[in-house]
């Protein structure tokens, strides 16, 4: 009884037509002495009928039926009466009258309901996540990853890049987080690393003289989990010679445009938003800031010196410090406990307090009431001015001797605020809203205090921007690099940079992030020893696949967008990896297991 269509095909036109049909059984329903099927394939789903006069045999076989059977069944189609049509089922103006049925395979009692959107908790769902990918909504979004990555393949490959696969042992080099380590048999006591992403591989490729590379690649970090972020990923990773940061704008761009307008059919706007570092932090306290809604911090600094407030002052007074201010529409109605939940986000980010005011009066005479407005009540119409506040408004302040610490602290505020108020949601016709931002001219460099030197923003492959070359050891702190992160909704979803293509610029890198110039050598000689024959200039990107398809599926952890996740612990409660290994697999790798005192 081989199927001989989908459960998501047919239609009223098929009506007359006899039919096989297999899939599992979704939900089963008797009605004196008529069954109705719930048959569920990956295209559909299709109501299946066993009538009163149903031979004895295909009655008894359907008696057996519960839910998750795999089950063929071959019969006719019918037309349903005008009023037993189901609207929101494509199938829903036919039903098969079962001739013939089969048990193809029995379920055992179900852990959980196999629906749209499973109720049961994620551990469960990734423990039997054979189940879970039977749901619809899974169904759905691996049906759109699969979707967006061919859009990728087919809007690369028509702008003459070349997919080229590379290795997936490597060499382990330095790149940020920790590298997953593969024992080598033949030559023991050395390892493979899995590749962080294939960043010096493409770089080596255009030493090579491929042009355009791109790959959808696997890429491993051993770093903690969390929403969106995985041991395991996939990133749409781009490589290109002889550009400027511009034309990898652009190509991105098309890139997205192309792929949200085949899989989604909406239509981005040509050219995406550009933000600098330094715009992004002072106006929204993050570099991967959200869109979706404006709510933008201002400085509160010019109106401290005319209140009485003393910690706004110490702030200031210590130099490099910063008080910032939120003007939240509208909401001034915020309850000290709603207000007491938004400064509890920004101590997380090392706030000592956040201080408030509401806006009062009339817009001819604006008033300041509650929290700290009493050091600022002579202030209220300059005030009010100039942050653009108005009756029923509500600000929210935070002020700190180091500027950075009132900006991300206040920006996680806002976050909260976007979320709480609903400013993310869909837009007003119900479809999801998507707003792109370019992050660009980050800072090349980072200090540690841990380490006391400095260290690679994003790593030490990008280019500083021209006007820094003759000055880079005497202030690296002010160096910009030609480096650009892409956003979407709050996300960091792409990230990339103009590398460096010159051995003697390259090193001075390595000298002022204190990287030793032997481990250097030993670690990245083939990437410098290749830039001696004639590299090209280029740079690139890499976007997150998982991500980008978590986003556009509108969820908000990427394990809805991969078929076998690791769990938080990074652990597959499935097949209880990782998992120990024999002695003998290890002896044959010359590995001893040292267990922890």
């Amino acid at each position: 009884m081989k199927r001989t269509t989908t459960c998501g095909a047919l239609r009223k036109a098929d009506a007359g037509k006899t039919v096989t049909l297999n899939g599992w059984v979704h939900r089963k329903r008797d009605h004196g002495g008529i069954s109705f099927i719930n048959l569920r394939d990956r295209y559909g789903i299709t109501q299946v009928v066993i009538d009163s006069d149903a031979p004895a045999e295909l009655a008894a076989l359907t008696a057996e039926l519960r839910n998750e059977f795999c089950i063929a069944v071959e019969g006719l189609v019918r037309s349903r009466p005008d009023s037993m049509i189901n609207p929101d089922m494509p199938t829903g103006e036919i039903e098969v009258v079962a001739k013939k049925l089969a048990i193809l395979s029995r379920s055992e009692v179900l852990p959980f309901q196999v629906d749209d959107e499973s109720e049961a908790k994620e551990e469960l769902r990734l423990t039997y996540r054979y189940l879970d990918l039977r749901s619809a909504g899974m169904q759905r979004r691996i049906k759109l990853r699969n979707e967006v990555a061919f859009a990728v393949r087919e809007w690369m490959t028509g702008q003459g890049f070349y997919e080229i696969e590379t290795p997936t042992f490597i060499k382990s080099t330095p790149e940020g987080a920790r590298d997953y380590l593969v024992p080598s048999r033949l030559y023991p006591g050395k390892f493979y690393a899995l590749p962080q992403s294939p960043q010096l591989y493409k770089q080596i490729l255009m030493v090579g003289g491929f042009d355009k590379y791109f790959q959808i690649a696997r890429c491993y970090r051993d770093e903690d989990a969390r929403g969106d972020r995985q041991p395991e990923f996939t990133q749409i990773d781009i490589e290109m010679s002889f550009v400027s940061r511009d034309d990898i704008l652009t190509m991105t761009e098309g890139l997205m445009g192309y792929v949200f307008r085949k899989t989604l059919g909406q239509f981005l706007p040509a050219q995406f938003k550009r933000l600098t570092y330094e715009d992004a932090m002072e106006r929204y306290g993050s570099d991967k800031p959200d869109l979706r809604f404006d709510m933008q911090m201002q400085d509160f600094g010019p109106y401290v010196a005319d209140g009485g407030f003393q910690a706004f002052k110490d702030a200031l007074a210590a130099g490099g410090g910063g008080v910032k201010v939120l003007v939240v529409p509208g909401k001034a109605d915020y309850s000290r406990k709603q207000i007491e939940e938004l400064e509890a986000q920004a101590k997380i980010y090392k706030a000592k307090g956040l201080a408030w005011m509401k806006v009062a009066g009339t817009d001819a005479a604006p008033a300041l009431e509650g929290g700290v407005a009493k050091f600022f009540g002579q202030s209220a119409q300059t005030i009010c001015s100039g942050l653009g506040a108005k009756p029923g408004d509500l600000l929210l302040l935070i002020a700190d001797s180091q500027r950075k610490i009132a900006n991300v602290a206040l920006g996680a505020v806002r976050s909260k605020l976007g979320r709480d108020l609903g400013l993310t949601g869909p837009g007003p016709d119900g479809t999801p809203r998507f707003e792109f931002v370019w992050i660009v001219d980050f800072p090349l460099f980072e200090w540690s205090d841990e380490e006391s030197r400095w260290e690679a923003a994003h790593h030490m492959f990008s280019w500083p921007q021209d006007q820094y070359h003759a000055t880079l050891e005497q202030d690296p702190g002010s160096v910009k690099g030609d480096l650009y992160d892409l956003v979407l909704n709050g996300y960091e979803l792409a990230s990339g940079s103009i590398r460096i293509h010159d051995p003697v610029l390259q090193k001075r890198i390595f000298n002022i992030v204190g990287f030793d110039p032997v481990e250097a050598e030993q670690k990245f000689g083939f990437l410098t020893e290749a830039f001696k024959y004639g590299a090209p200039p280029h740079g690139g990107i890499a976007p997150g696949l998982d991500r980008l398809v978590m986003l556009m599926a509108g969820e908000t952890s990427i394990k809805e967008v991969i078929a076998f996740p690791k769990n938080s612990f990074a652990v597959s409660p499935m097949d209880n990896c990782p998992s120990e290994v024999d002695r003998k697999q290890l002896e044959d790798l010359h590995l001893a297991i040292v267990q922890k005192e």
